[in-house]
């Protein structure tokens, strides 16, 4: 059975580990015959690098499955860079956008009647590959909403968050677009002021499913061994 190595974002703060760590508990829960490990593309550890060199010296081969909501630089730079030092190493695409995110967003969300606007809180990324993804989940979201949705960017390119929020008419909601509490959606919090923010995306069942729907996907498209 090919290995699948989840990759993740750092952080610091042991809330966002504990989301991190309890989705991949719930992704083996359901794949219990899959060898599953975890590593961060930053701050915590084990390293990516590392950890890939230890699986492939055992396994022939891997699949990457990065647990980040949108393409960017860890996906076609970090991520890519490890694909292309290891054969029998594949990756699978980012989480995001995809059709059951948006549905976590519409339940995080809530009740919508008192609401005009919806801002997509999101952290940003200098790569516009990234700017591209979320601008698919603020239509996904859209559609199911039926109000209008304005992504604010926490850094990267795009509107900054402030600006969306002074400038979007109406009664707002901002839908907190960042997988796990830490440094960046205690940002978001303060910046969004009086305005009602939801809860991060979270180690909900769903991105689990998502991410073992992502492993097998990418699984198809590997060469068959000779």
């Amino acid at each position: 059975m090919t290995d699948l190595i989840a990759i993740a974002h750092g952080t610091a703060d042991p809330r966002g580990i504990r989301v991190v760590h309890d989705l991949v508990r719930q992704m083996a829960r359901l794949r219990p015959e899959l060898s599953m490990s975890l590593g961060f593309v930053d701050v915590d550890v084990p390293a990516m690098p590392g950890l890939v060199d230890r699986v492939m010296t055992d396994a022939p081969e891997a699949v990457l499955v990065p647990l980040l909501l949108s393409s960017g630089y860890h996906v076609h730079v970090d991520i890519a860079d490890q694909v292309a030092r290891h054969p029998g190493l594949t990756a699978a695409p980012a989480l995001g956008p995809h059709p059951l995110i948006a549905d976590i967003l519409v339940d995080r969300l809530g009740d919508l009647s008192r609401t005009d606007h919806v801002v997509l809180a999101a952290a940003g990324s200098s790569d516009p590959r990234a700017q591209a993804d979320c601008e698919h989940t603020a239509a996904l979201l859209h559609a199911r909403i039926h109000r209008p949705v304005t992504i604010g960017y926490l850094a990267g390119r795009g509107r900054r968050l402030p600006a969306v929020l002074a400038t979007t008419p109406g009664r707002l909601a901002v839908a907190n677009y960042l997988l796990a509490p830490g440094h960046f959606s205690d940002r978001l919090h303060k910046l969004a002021g009086p305005h009602r923010v939801t809860a991060p995306l979270g180690a909900d069942p769903r991105l689990a499913r998502l991410a073992l729907a992502r492993y097998d996907a990418a699984l198809r498209t590997m060469p068959l061994a000779v």
